[in-house]
């Protein structure tokens, strides 16, 4: 008996790493189905035109608006319209001003979520704040719908977004509405 139990023990330890691992893997590739089926592509991944038609330009996934489509003032948007795009769908002009989608990457210089912690993205998608408790996060991004995902939903997405490729790219700050220029 006393050979089992250290044995017993030694392949619950060697076992305990690879089962971790594949938590991680496991929580990774739900933050995948849910990037994936919550549409986070097409709004932070810039669009081309393709063969197709337009399309995500997945060289550049979640990256955000391209620092190189300079936007200097909101769009002269008036009734019945309420808003308009950029041809990337990565720029939005409304009442709120102009908004850019954020870049998503891990990139150490350019991502919004460089100096994230976990419990801070799940607070921004809570409370609609950068951070959890900076500027407010403005349209279209729909942070009320993903705010109701579980906690355990919010840290998948969190984890695929730590993971995916970096992308430099310098998103610019948003501006504000013509009013108060």
């Amino acid at each position: 008996m006393r050979r089992v139990l250290p044995l017993l023990t030694m392949a619950l330890l060697v076992q305990g790493p690879a089962l971790a691992q594949d938590d991680k893997g496991a929580q990774v590739k739900r933050g995948e189905y849910l990037v994936t089926v919550g549409g986070c592509n097409d709004c932070h991944t810039p669009w081309i035109i393709g063969s197709n038609g337009p399309e995500p330009d997945m060289k550049r996934m979640l990256s955000g608006h391209p620092q190189d489509l300079v936007i200097k003032a909101p769009a002269n948007v008036s009734e019945p319209w309420g808003g308009a795009v950029t041809p990337t769908s990565t720029g939005w002009s409304g009442p709120w001003g102009v908004s850019f989608a954020a870049n998503l990457t891990p990139d150490p210089e350019t991502g919004v979520l460089r100096d994230f912690t976990e419990q801070q993205f799940i607070q921004t998608m809570r409370t609609g704040r950068h951070q959890g408790q900076g500027r407010q996060i403005l349209p279209p991004m729909p942070w009320p719908n993903y705010g109701q995902m579980t906690e355990d939903d919010l840290k998948a997405v969190f984890a695929y977004l730590r993971q995916v490729p970096p992308v430099k790219n310098k998103v610019p700050d948003p501006l504000p509405p013509m009013a108060q220029r």
